[in-house]
């Protein structure tokens, strides 16, 4: 069932797009020559003859971007980067067809706004069916049949987690293991040795192998059972707990290598257009700051005796330490590099106080930002002192310094800042590691400007 699902929400998927296509192209001749210009000196036809040209381009365009698979699990910032990505190669390709090969004469106004036009419907039109999905699957339609295999903590944690996003929509049968587990939730199906006749039965949608390294020898037997049943199989493989959400995967004579630390950014091009944001941006935001910088300058040299810019040594890129910014929101003191401000730290000024509170204090790491020696967004960078103690204490926590700190951070837009749990921040920082892109960069940076600005330190478990 749900195979014909899908394929019934792809065909929906096209035709709609199609259409969408053809109101984005109509939109856009009326707002190019009605809205910004009365006269009227190219001909609709010729813009509809470029929708019948695109219109095949677009689906496999589309589909090749994955715009046409699942994203039962997948969050919408995935899917709209997904659009966003395809439509401005369909941009691109359009350009070329019409300019290089010079086929007709068109309007460049009304191109920009014809891709815009259909962005934003595309993506309005998905998010709309993505919460049509949801509404649907929490009343127990669309759902998704699995079987687990195994029973051991593995299974369990598998187990947690789809019950934990009910409106992924899995529908789960029960599990199979040799003996049954106490601690493993559902109806025991069967023995490993069953499992052909349990997928049969069941005909699960999707058999999820997740036994631990002590069943590893009943995998061969696994995986020839739900091929000789048809049935889609997902493993889980014991390491899954050092394997990041998107590995990249090598092979060597036909053995794949997982690189468990390969990240977006060790791409050259990533990283040039990372930087390339980073110089701009930190640029403008120096000049737009630059008199608030002026008055907190002038504040801090009144407040209390001592220098207005504070320089503390921070551990960066490659574990490098660097010279990190502040204005100085505390007195001189001879803790400052071993002591971790809190909310209500003696140390502070009143000045420093409220300069901390709305983030001012940060304004002067621009300049780290323009130097190189940190990004706009990025993990946080700590005290030396703090990195040895908790690089032993902390799973993974070193991996953070596999790209330069940022001002802001994904762990800071969702409230661990300050004073809070360094666990939570780590899961934070690896998870904007593993998933960077400039889409993400964006988002936390507008997160930052309309809720991350105010600090509370309060501590969050």
């Amino acid at each position: 069932m749900i195979r014909e699902n899908q394929r019934f929400l792809n065909h929906l998927n096209i035709v709609t797009d199609l259409v969408l296509l053809l109101f984005s192209m109509l939109a856009a001749y009326w707002i190019r020559f009605s809205i910004f210009d009365g006269r009227t000196i190219f001909n609709l036809n010729q813009y509809l003859q470029i929708v019948l040209v695109l219109a095949p381009v677009t689906l496999i365009t589309y589909g090749l971007f994955g715009l046409y698979d699942s994203f039962r699990t997948e969050g919408f910032r995935s899917e709209f980067s997904k659009i966003f990505r395809a439509n401005v190669s369909l941009a691109v390709i359009c350009i070329v067809l019409l300019y290089a090969v010079k086929i007709i004469d068109v309007s460049r106004w009304l191109l920009a706004v014809f891709f815009c036009t259909n962005i934003l419907l595309l993506t309005l039109k998905r998010y709309l069916m993505r919460r049509i999905l949801v509404s649907v699957r929490s009343h127990g339609y669309n759902t998704k049949s699995v079987v687990i295999i195994g029973a051991g903590e593995t299974a369990r944690k598998y187990l947690k987690a789809i019950q934990a996003h009910r409106t992924y929509g899995f529908r789960y049968e029960g599990y199979v293991a040799d003996t049954p587990e106490n601690a493993m939730q559902g109806e025991q199906l069967g023995g490993y040795k069953d499992l052909y006749r349990v997928l049969t039965e069941h005909m699960a949608d999707e058999a999820i192998c997740a036994i631990d390294m002590q069943d590893a020898d009943r995998l061969e037997d696994i995986v020839s059972a739900c091929e000789a049943t048809g049935t889609k199989i997902s493993i889980i493989p014991f390491c899954y707990r050092y394997i990041p959400s998107r590995p990249a995967i090598d092979q060597l004579d036909g053995i794949p290598l997982i690189n468990l630390r390969q990240i977006p950014l060790d791409n050259l091009g990533n990283a040039f257009l990372k930087r390339m944001v980073d110089i701009f941006g930190s640029l403008l935001l120096l000049i737009l700051t630059s008199p608030m910088m002026l008055v907190t300058a002038i504040g801090v040299r009144l407040s209390s005796p001592g220098p207005v810019i504070f320089r503390q040594k921070r551990v960066g890129l490659n574990k490098k330490n660097f010279t990190m910014y502040k204005f100085r929101s505390m007195r001189v003191n001879a803790a400052s590099d071993t002591a971790w401000s809190t909310q209500e730290d003696d140390r502070r000024t009143k000045f420093g106080s409220f300069i901390r509170r709305y983030s001012i204090d940060e304004f002067p790491q621009f300049f780290n930002v323009l130097k190189g020696d940190m990004s706009l967004v990025g993990p946080r960078p700590e005290m030396p002192y703090y990195v040895d103690n908790f690089k032993d204490e902390i799973p993974l926590y070193m991996v953070k310094h596999q790209v330069k700190p940022g001002v802001t951070g994904l762990a800071q837009v969702n409230g661990f800042r300050g004073d809070t749990s360094i666990r939570r921040r780590v899961e934070y920082d690896i998870e904007y590691i593993e998933n960077w892109s400039l889409l993400l960069d964006f988002s936390i940076l507008l997160r930052t400007v309309f809720h991350g600005f105010k600090n509370d330190e309060k501590r969050k478990v």
